[in-house]
């Protein structure tokens, strides 16, 4: 008797997970939360409170919306100065374009699409201006952690509301561990993701890490983010006023965490729905009535959204590139990066 001997490659028999059904995943969850926001809204009764809405507190919320931008811009120069002079303008652009493709396009394109734009423009290498975004997060998540928790002393808030911010201190500070090693033992670092294979993409970030974190503009960049988030607040608490609620600065504070934490995820374009629940839920957190939250989480939506549209549509119009276009070079870089 003859034995067959059948091979089966490991490779075919590997089952791949089609490319659209993350997209497909989040946009499906995005629509979920739209429903659950808005299923029971009552849009009749929320009509005449829409107009009386006070619109010289949207005026200021729409210009210090802008400034956040200007002093991200700003942040990122500080950060960048060890490695190029970068003119201010150049930064604002790029990050305007970038808003604008993440308000078009999901999981957040618009993020390497900005650090690929830096790049060209400034002739500084994609790894150096990827790592420089890897360190406005980190700096993000530490001001927005001790911000939060310096609210917690003077805003009453829920228990478990507390315990999820003490989880994620912990979390900062392993992720300052992490950064602090990578900065000042640049060698040892790499080797040690040299060792696995698939962290060893990141070797190429900690070059960049190493020179910017090393700099005395790493001090200012992170005082610089201080303002950013600051600045961040203004366009919540002015938008409450404008609605005639009666919270503080403090208050819109807490939204804003709420709201950066619960879209730090990369999500739909815009994160149109997640924006909107983790709105609600935050102001149903300090006591807002839920007919009441729907109705500013739109209104915060829409001043948010609006602004960063028409300003990303001139950035991209003046700089005579195409979205798609840019999309494919920025994801082309990230892959070379990654390889």
């Amino acid at each position: 008797m003859k034995v067959v001997q059948v091979t089966v490659s490991a490779k075919g028999s590997r089952t791949r997970i089609p490319r659209w059904l993350g997209p497909a995943l989040i946009y499906l969850f995005s629509v979920a939360c739209l429903v659950w926001v808005y299923h029971d809204f009552d849009w009749h009764a929320e009509w005449p409170r829409l107009k009386r809405i006070h619109w010289s507190w949207v005026v200021l919320a729409v210009v210090c919306d802008i400034l956040v931008y200007v002093s991200q811009a700003w942040r990122w120069n500080l950060l960048l100065e060890p490695v190029a002079k970068v003119p201010l303008g150049r930064s604002v652009q790029a990050i305007y374009i970038g808003l604008f493709a993440n308000e078009l396009l999901p999981l957040r394109s618009g993020e390497a699409i900005r650090c690929y734009l830096q790049s060209a423009w400034s002739h500084i290498s994609f790894a150096a201006s990827i790592s420089s975004a890897l360190i406005e997060r980190f700096l993000d998540g530490v001001w927005l952690i001790l911000g939060f928790l310096a609210v917690a002393f003077f805003v009453n808030l829920d228990s478990s509301f507390k315990y999820g911010a003490s989880i994620l201190t912990l979390i900062v500070c392993v992720l300052a561990l992490l950064l602090a090693y990578a900065i000042h033992r640049r060698g040892e670092a790499q080797d040690a993701l040299a060792r696995y294979r698939w962290l060893s993409p990141l070797r190429h970030l900690v070059e960049g890490l190493h020179a910017m974190g090393r700099s005395r503009t790493f001090v200012y960049g992170a005082l610089a983010s201080l303002v950013y988030l600051a600045l961040q607040v203004v366009p919540i608490y002015a938008m409450m006023k404008g609605y005639g609620l009666d919270l503080s600065f403090g208050h819109a504070a807490v939204v804003l965490v709420v709201l950066r934490l619960g879209t730090i995820i990369p999500g739909p374009p815009g994160n149109i729905g997640l924006f909107n629940a983790f709105a609600v839920a935050g102001l149903t957190m300090l006591g807002v009535e839920s007919q009441t939250a729907k109705g500013l989480s739109g209104v915060m939506f829409f001043i948010i959204t609006v602004p960063l549209l028409v300003a990303g549509c001139v950035a991209v119009a003046l700089a005579g590139f195409k979205l798609r276009e840019l999309q494919k070079k920025a994801h082309s870089h990230l892959n070379g990066e990654t390889a």
